[in-house]
């Protein structure tokens, strides 16, 4: 393992159990070279991209729940999966955009873009992108409801539950 992965795992173990989920933690991910936005909160023992944490990005007012999971390649013995000739790229993977709620115990798979103002229900494993201000549920997490609202670190829980909107599953 070489010196900066070992410095990777060393940040990465102290972020998962450190005290301040929009100080200590957002900090030492970034120390990791997660994008990290302004006000965003990491819960405790959220996992991010162990080996690539360049390819997550998390924008603004984002609020992740505890335990969530974040995975950002698929890779056996340094080998990328995802691409023809095998050859780990940076590049983002993982897109969580402004004023995102994450759920606690949520899995987002690579590839996935989490759109501005959405909410990924607790529990759910994301594994395709999500449209913005929409509410996801389940494993494979799908679409149940429209967000009149984004349900921001600052949303009243009762104006957002007001102005959601069922999707009628057909």
């Amino acid at each position: 393992m070489r010196l900066g992965g070992v410095r990777n795992r060393i940040l990465q173990t102290l972020a998962l159990y450190a005290p301040g989920g929009d100080t200590t933690r957002a900090t030492l991910h970034r120390w990791r070279g997660v994008k990290v936005g302004h006000r965003s909160w990491i819960g405790f023992d959220t996992l991010i991209e162990p080996e690539f944490p360049q390819r997550v990005h998390i924008g603004d007012r984002v609020a992740i729940g505890i335990r969530v999971v974040i995975v950002a390649h698929f890779a056996h013995r340094g080998r990328d999966r995802e691409s023809s000739d095998g050859v780990t790229r940076d590049r983002i993977s993982v897109r969580i955009e402004d004023d995102v709620f994450i759920g606690p115990g949520a899995i987002i798979m690579p590839n996935v873009t989490i759109g501005k103002g959405a909410v990924v229900a607790a529990g759910s494993v994301v594994t395709r992108s999500v449209a913005p201000l929409t509410m996801v549920q389940g494993n494979p997490a799908k679409p149940i409801a429209l967000c009149g609202v984004p349900l921001g670190l600052d949303t009243p829980i009762k104006e957002f539950t007001r102005r959601l909107t069922p999707i009628e599953q057909g």
